[in-house]
């Protein structure tokens, strides 16, 4: 089975490959600049240039391609962004159409639907709704933040905690999410694959536990072995406080300023399908921090 992996070389996407070719799955992957590709990436992994925002550039990458995996997100500040995202899912959609692609794989954020999402979940489910117009088969995930070295969420966190011990935080410290570790995901998307009653449907994941982002910072810090003291006040909106965000952190603002944004949304599992279809022995969130931090 052929399988094709957009944003291999992401996060999420570089994480995935190395699992796929742990199962013997034949892995292609689209990057925007083949050399770098074929650098970064497993020599097994058979590297095609193109950019899901250039169609003509698609030529040929979904030739006898089974299923192909859409991991790509551009976090951004303002709408460009947004019309960005939904006009890269609709090339994608149109390529692996007309090739005959039987089906695709997304990956979206978690977030109850309506008008107080913000920009960047928001993104995510119009992209959603972008891969659903496709002649293929459509399986969406939606997650909360992942756990693991590389995530830009979870190191945004990670470096808060460890530079400093007391934190005056905003409200949003208290929303709850259900964070996910990294290999627990790649199991989830892999596994679909092999999981014919997941074609077409929409799949919440998250891991064992909901947390408050104060707890996950709290129990962050008792892995790494520091004391934090957190105290949220009502004065410090998620708007000012990506100010905060970056003093405190490396994060870029493209990336820090819409996920911060998105912390006033719950993120939790409402829908458990995932679970009947998809059943597994999830990572605790102690286990995946500490397994995200010693790969740092």
């Amino acid at each position: 089975m052929s399988i094709l992996v957009t944003g291999a070389t992401g996060f999420v996407g570089g994480y995935l490959v190395t699992d796929l070719l742990e199962h013997d799955y034949d892995v292609r992957a689209l990057t925007r600049d083949r050399e770098a590709g074929q650098e970064r990436l497993d020599s097994r992994i058979e590297v095609r240039e193109g950019d899901v925002l250039e169609p003509d550039t698609l030529g040929g990458v979904f030739e006898d391609v089974d299923v192909a995996f859409y991991l790509i997100h551009s976090l951004g500040i303002g709408d460009e962004f947004e019309e960005r995202d939904k006009r890269a899912a609709q090339n994608f959609a149109d390529a692996a159409s007309e090739a005959g692609v039987d089906r695709v794989i997304y990956l979206g954020g978690l977030g109850e639907t309506g008008p107080d999402l913000s920009p960047h979940l928001r993104s995510r489910r119009e992209v959603e709704e972008v891969l659903r117009t496709g002649s293929y088969d459509l399986t969406s995930f939606r997650a909360a933040i992942i756990v693991g070295a590389g995530s830009a969420s979870f190191e945004m966190v990670r470096q808060m905690v460890s530079r400093l011990p007391v934190m005056i935080t905003p409200q949003w410290v208290r929303t709850p999410s259900q964070p996910i570790g990294i290999d627990d995901v790649t199991e989830y998307l892999r596994r679909a694959i092999e999981t014919p009653e997941t074609r077409g449907e929409t799949l919440e994941i998250g891991g064992p536990e909901v947390l408050s982002y104060q707890e996950m910072m709290e129990r962050t810090a008792a892995t790494m072995g520091q004391r934090l003291y957190i105290i949220p006040v009502p004065v410090l909106s998620p708007k000012i406080s990506v100010y905060w965000i970056d003093l405190v952190t490396d994060t870029p603002k493209h990336i820090s300023h819409p996920l911060i944004e998105g912390l006033k949304n719950p993120v939790v599992v409402r829908d458990h399908l995932a679970e009947e279809l998809l059943p597994m022995e999830r990572t605790p969130f102690d286990d995946a921090v500490e397994k995200a931090i010693a790969a740092e």
